[in-house]
């Protein structure tokens, strides 16, 4: 036993992981299928000019920031340039609609019954999602002559293509949920990201000769990892106690417990991120309909999509990041507050026979949750909109301008690594083996 005790936890636990047939078999699963994404991000679609195409996503900051959540995809515009994010968008939109429709809300208290029903209409509901989106880009593309105008044949051909790569990497999610380590939608988005990486610091970065600001980004990076792991783990406990009455030997006894409920500082996660940067760069998104060509005098859209835009510097480009931060802190409270009414904490509560010491159990209950959701999410608001502008601060300190790792990477990549660690540790411990944490 000494050796084992000798070596590093974490290399300990991987080693313990792989000895075990039935994890190796998961974490090998859930390699392969990233190993697959990774092939299917680089099947094209027809008609792409390569070289236009290059020029657009090097000229055009969001695009590459985009295409960096795709891996490379939408860069190389494959079949899965979209990824799973019409799916994302659909969950979001069915989290919404359950406190709006009450047959949504009966479906929520069928237990699992329920829950399959709301994902099949969340699958309905991403066709259409990943159609518009498909078309939004197809259109876009040829705006810039990087995609030949097609016949209404191809272009619905390509929009196909694009729906159905979204929906095998879908697929490809639930079966490393199911079968594979973590959740398996989040584990593909990861893949994207982090293999985007590479390419982007070489090419950013060191072919520019920019070590200095490379450094310095790596200690803002690793800085904002270490704050999104705090605040991520942090949560309030809130005391609860039990009191049941069971019936044994002929006789009635009373029986008593004590846990808590841990209140999460950041509810919304990073869904706040995604609501404001939709709504923040959807003016330069309608005006780049109106704007004038490169060759000709810029005109008031022009004007409009400078400001903005996230790649403008001072003092027009703060105009962009202080919406930015303004909308992130109310849209946490806002997607904050569904998420904690549809989750009924005092009604499962008085149902399992629980109670706060202190406070009456019903509507005072309510009231006192309520006020503690509501002070802790202050702290994870300004911690997301925090979060939200350091690209901004990184690339003025820095003075590197092919910033691509934005606040919702960092977000998803470090988000995704804790959760899986988490499953990791809990089937070594049902195993009993030791964990990453003791």
């Amino acid at each position: 036993m000494r050796p084992r005790q000798s070596r590093p936890r974490l290399l300990q636990a991987m080693i313990d992981a792989f000895s075990l047939p039935d994890l190796r078999r998961r974490i090998l699963l859930t390699v392969g299928i990233l190993v697959a994404f990774r092939f299917i991000a680089h099947v094209p679609l027809p008609g792409v000019n390569a070289a236009a195409l290059t020029q657009l996503f090097n000229t055009n900051a969001m695009l590459g920031m985009l295409d960096l959540f795709s891996g490379g995809a939408m860069r190389n515009f494959s079949i899965a340039a979209m990824g799973v994010y019409p799916y994302i968008t659909a969950s979001i939109i069915m989290q919404l609609m359950v406190p709006i429709f009450p047959q949504l809300q009966a479906l929520t208290q069928e237990g699992e019954a329920g829950r399959h029903k709301i994902n099949l209409y969340t699958h309905w509901l991403t066709v259409p999602s990943a159609a518009l989106a498909a078309y939004g880009q197809l259109i876009l593309l040829q705006r810039e002559n990087v995609v030949a105008t097609a016949s209404p044949l191809s272009t619905v051909a390509i929009i196909m293509s694009m729906i159905a790569g979204t929906m095998f990497l879908v697929w490809l999610g639930e079966l490393i949920t199911e079968y594979g380590i973590g959740n398996g939608v989040s584990i593909i988005i990861f893949g994207g990201i982090v293999a985007g990486l590479p390419q982007s610091i070489g090419q950013g970065y060191l072919a520019r000769g920019q070590f200095f600001g490379l450094a310095i980004y790596i200690i803002i990076a690793l800085a904002t990892a270490i704050l999104i792991v705090i605040f991520t783990e942090a949560h309030r406990r809130i005391p609860v106690q039990y009191a049941r009455s069971v019936f044994r030997g002929g006789r009635m006894y009373k029986q008593s417990g004590a846990t808590h409920i841990p209140l999460r500082v950041n509810t919304a996660g990073m869904i706040p991120l995604i609501f404001a940067m939709s709504l923040v760069i959807f003016p330069s998104i309608i005006a780049s309909y109106f704007a004038a060509a490169p060759s000709a005098e810029p005109n008031w859209a022009n004007q409009l999509m400078t400001i903005f835009s996230p790649s403008t510097p001072l003092p027009l480009g703060l105009v962009y990041w202080l919406l930015y931060f303004l909308l992130v802190v109310a849209f946490s409270f806002f997607y904050t507050m569904v998420v904690f009414q549809q989750q009924d904490l005092p009604g499962v509560l008085q149902k399992q026979g629980g109670f706060i010491p202190g406070v009456r159990p019903g509507k005072q209950t309510s009231a006192y949750l309520n006020a503690v959701i509501y002070h802790i999410t202050w702290a994870g608001a300004l911690f997301l909109a925090f979060v939200a502008i350091i690209p901004f601060f990184a690339r003025e300190v820095t003075g590197v301008q092919a910033l691509q790792l934005s606040s919702i990477g960092m977000l998803i990549v470090i988000g995704v690594v804790l959760d899986t660690m988490k499953q990791l540790e809990a089937q070594l411990v049902m195993r009993r083996y030791e964990g990453f944490i003791k």
